[in-house]
């Protein structure tokens, strides 16, 4: 490939193309078409790259810091590509990421907030909600824990000779041994320590993460006041907005602090029960005290957690060092008191039946469905505000959403106690007859009996939305064969086309996928709670002696729902080890990151890291610096989830760069997704609001494209920022230019278009010419502001 050279300055000056990847990720050398590449800055996880033959190319060697007279002009300028994709599927520990689902869904839901205006306690209101969903997420998860270590295997199968007699691991603690571990209190002493590593682990992993992406600085906004640039900034153009620092570690804090208390409760609930029927009152005094400890405890952490969000109108450094030591380290003394006080030798205590506590599960159910009913009448003020006829769901995206995560936590953790059970119990049913143990609680089981019900509801939606597809594609044919008039009607070729633009339509249909999904799941999980609760039995015992009908209903249910949840559980592990071990694998599973993890961590510190707290910087560091060392134009190309990164970061630009840079978005999400489901950051407003701070913004999309769409912008100045829809395939049937079938290319290979030049080019030429450049031709590429990928 020939050297690409900066233009003379009667061209304009340099010209810089810097290329953002999408979903999935790719390596520099297939984004820039060379296999000669030159890391230029960054590091193994986030780096600029360049061909080798285009490291110098904009060194300013000349009088006034101008190229050579000599070089050639040239009508391409030199290309760039930042590669992010390390950033959600580097190395294998990104697999243990889908432990961390329903985390990231609930983080989701905060920024799904319809847009508003003049109601700041609704707003305030909304984020506390999702704040408190978030907390309750991380008590059932620990508190899963505590099923498994204290409740099914300390206190049930410890407790059963017929259990622990096969399993040789639980030998010191099983009671036909009669050993100093065997008392009940001790077992389960014994057994806290699982959950407590659990909470633990979590807080390494959120300050590790939280070390290498919410303490990246981002670009300083300057001290010079600009008069053009508004004074009501977009979300996203606010300078603390991908700095979340300060937030993250009161959060991590107090979710952790919950861990340990929930793991202290189980302990507490069980031994101070017991002293209060057979104890002396010594005992039952040291249980009252530290159960009325704990509860002051938990006071604290909701206390904590709703108190302060995010701070984004400025770039806050400070940290709440008493909340982020002293409540963590207190909740961990009380969970050491408690496990001294639950091995206190009690001679007459025997464990029978299921750990007291078991309404646990149902409590925290009823809280979460409380809280998602809260948050969807918050959103629907905030919407019926300023309605968006483009806003999805109206305005309950949000609370949905949330919905989701509650689901997903409940599958996950009652399938992992199901499974553990019926291993335990071995050749039996848990709580059946023949069963050794008594099983998880009878929640739980309800959970999954209601499993099958809802994939009914969603296979009945999906065959919906399949004939509606089937007709879609039918009505297309004519107007797919009138965009290619010189070519003779093919009916095979006809129909692949519609059948491709006619899926791709499908994510237009994505609000009431969820929409019905969620409200079926908030139907079936009240009434399995209910359930649970009125008759504490499982759905099959519950049913007998009814219509025989409803109890083979119930039976098959229950029998249907316990086996997909553990085809669920299975499938959920292998998947995660072929990901730890396969990098193609991890690459998959990194687009749900790619997508899920572009939003900071507002509500969830234990979700995956926002990787765009790192990206975001990287390309604000990278095109301000380099616009302000020479004094160029720079085109940022993004596609797909790189144009998001894209117009994130133009917003951050000061103004003096921002008059310099040029938007060019393929195949992007902007307003078909982002715009749709995070009105508030995304939304009409915000668009049109970046499109007139920008110099000059593109936007290219197909019909065919399931993920990319027009931005619906309505700017003032043409030729507006949508294309026409590209056509695709280029060529209908074989051609002389193209003698092999062209293929769709849906939401691939923008840049094979010959649009994609047309439109790069006309960019520039919209863009100033170059201005006096600021670096002295001495210093090289690479130090400077242009060298740094972070704050």
């Amino acid at each position: 490939m020939p050297r690409v050279t900066p233009p003379r300055d009667d061209d304009g000056g340099p010209a810089l193309e810097l290329l953002v990847h999408g979903v999935g990720g790719t390596t520099p050398q297939e984004m820039l078409g060379d296999p000669r590449t030159v890391r230029i800055t960054g590091d193994e996880t986030a780096a600029v790259y360049r061909r080798a033959e285009d490291v110098e190319a904009d060194r300013t060697t000349g009088p006034g810091g101008q190229v050579p007279a000599g070089d050639e002009a040239r009508d391409r300028p030199v290309p760039e590509a930042y590669v992010w994709c390390n950033l959600t599927s580097g190395n294998g520990a990104r697999a243990l990421w889908l432990l961390l689902l329903p985390f990231m869904v609930a983080n989701l839901a905060h920024w799904m907030q319809p847009t508003t205006r003049g109601l700041t306690r609704t707003v305030r209101m909304y984020g506390v909600l999702v704040r408190l969903l978030a907390l309750s997420l991380t008590v059932l998860l620990i508190a899963a824990a505590c099923e498994v270590a204290l409740d099914l295997t300390a206190w049930q199968c410890a407790g059963s000779p017929r259990c622990s007699g096969d399993k040789s691991w639980l030998g010191f603690l099983s009671t036909d041994r009669g050993g100093w571990w065997s008392e009940p209190g001790r077992r389960l002493a014994v057994a806290a320590l699982v959950p407590a590593a659990v909470t633990g682990l979590l807080w390494y992993l959120s300050h590790r993460t939280w070390s290498a992406y919410e303490s990246q600085r981002p670009l300083p906004a300057g001290a010079e006041p600009d008069p053009d640039e508004p004074t009501a900034r977009p979300a996203l153009g606010m300078p603390g907005f991908w700095y979340g620092r300060r937030l993250v570690a009161r959060l991590r804090a107090a979710h952790t602090a919950a861990g340990f208390l929930t793991v202290a409760a189980a302990l507490a609930g069980a031994a101070a029960g017991h002293d209060r029927r057979a104890a002396g009152p010594l005992l039952e005094a040291i249980g009252w005290l530290l159960e009325l400890a704990l509860l002051a405890g938990a006071v604290l952490v909701v206390w904590v957690v709703c108190r302060r969000g995010r701070s984004e109108s400025r770039l806050d450094v400070t940290l709440d060092k008493a909340v982020t030591a002293l409540l963590p380290g207190s909740a961990l003394v009380l969970l050491a008191l408690t496990v001294l006080y639950a091995a206190w030798s009690r001679p007459g205590w025997v464990s029978a039946g299921r750990l007291p506590g078991d309404r646990a599960f149902g409590i925290v159910a009823l809280a979460q469905g409380g809280l998602v009913v809260a948050l969807g009448v918050v959103a629907l003020a905030m919407y019926r505000r300023v309605p968006d006829a483009r806003t999805a769901m109206r305005g309950l995206g949000g609370p949905a959403t949330a919905m989701l995560a509650c689901a997903l936590g409940g599958v996950m953790t009652g399938g992992v106690a199901q499974r553990v059970a019926d291993w335990l119990d071995g050749a039996g049913t848990p709580g059946e007859p023949g069963g050794v143990i008594a099983g998880p609680p009878v929640l739980l089981t309800w959970q999954a009996s209601v499993i099958p019900p809802l994939l009914v509801v969603l296979l009945a939606l999906g065959a919906f939305f399949a004939v509606g597809t089937w007709r879609a594609r039918r009505a297309m044919a004519g107007d797919i064969e009138a965009e290619y008039p010189d070519a003779d009607p093919d009916v095979v070729r006809t129909r692949r086309i519609a059948r491709v633009r006619a899926m791709a339509a499908l994510t237009d249909r994505a609000p009431a996928i969820l929409g019905v999904t969620s409200a079926a799941t908030l139907v079936l999980g009240a009434a399995a709670l209910v359930g649970a609760w009125v008759t504490g039995k499982v759905p099959g015992r519950a049913a007998a002696g009814t219509a025989d009908f409803v109890a083979s209903a119930a039976q098959a249910a229950q029998a249907l729902g316990s086996w997909l949840i553990g085809v669920g559980f299975i499938l959920f592990v292998t998947w995660g080890r072929r990901a730890y071990r396969d990098p193609a694998a991890r690459r998959t599973i990194g687009i749900l990151w790619d997508v899920g993890t572009f939003w900071p961590r507002a509500s969830h510190p234990f979700a995956p890291p926002c990787y765009a707290e790192r990206a975001v910087p990287d390309l604000t560091w990278r095109m301000a610096g380099w616009t302000d060392r020479t004094g160029g134009r720079l085109v940022i190309s993004g596609h797909s989830q790189g144009s998001v990164l894209a117009a994130a970061s133009v917003w951050q630009l000061p103004p003096r760069a921002r008059r310099r840079v040029a938007l060019l978005t393929h195949g992007s999400p902007l307003e078909r997704l982002y715009g749709r489901w995070f009105p508030a950051f995304f939304g009409t407003a915000c668009l049109e609001a970046l499109s007139d701070e920008v110099h000059c913004w593109r936007n290219l999309w197909r019909r065919t494209d399931p993920i990319g769409g027009p931005v619906r912008v309505k700017g003032d100045q043409a030729p507006g920022v949508d294309t026409e829809a590209l056509m695709d395939p280029l060529a209908y049937g074989r051609t002389r230019e193209q003698p092999l079938p062209a293929p769709v290319l849906g939401h691939s290979d923008y840049q094979a278009d010959p649009a994609f030049d047309r439109e790069r080019t006309a960019l520039l030429g919209r863009l100033p010419p170059c201005a006096v450049p600021r670096q002295r031709p001495d210093i090289p590429l690479g130090q400077g502001s242009s060298g740094r990928s972070s704050g």
